[in-house]
């Protein structure tokens, strides 16, 4: 992809429309984690060692899809949580939206590049 325009190159945008069916494929090529559930919802289930990283996880995701503006649904245990993306004002739809946050979550896991 060198030269080409990355999910983690762009930001939400207010009002992104619903995606048709054929738009998915490369933007899930782009977050391989992540799925699409009833067509409607990007989900990724996250494992982790104890309550303390699951929180971690969780406010350092919340910072990051706050700044886009753009939240998902949560659901949290003691070592795992689950994320869903949907867009509300795309009638409850995917859009680009989703996958850009789903980006910018897999490269905080990821961490900080290497020079």
């Amino acid at each position: 992809m060198s030269g080409a325009v990355t999910l983690l190159d762009e930001h939400c945008v207010h009002g992104a429309p619903a995606l048709d069916a054929a738009a998915l494929p490369p933007l899930l090529a782009q977050v391989p984690a992540w799925h699409v559930v009833d067509g409607t919802r990007l989900e990724r289930r996250f494992a982790f060692r104890n309550f303390h990283e699951t929180m971690e996880f969780i406010n350092a995701m919340a910072w990051i899809v706050h700044r886009e503006d753009h939240h998902p649904d949560i659901l949290a245990g003691y070592n795992a949580c689950r994320l869903q993306f949907t867009t509300h004002s795309a009638g409850n739809a995917l859009s680009h939206n989703d996958f850009i946050c789903a980006a910018r979550i897999d490269a905080l896991l990821a961490g900080p590049k290497k020079a």
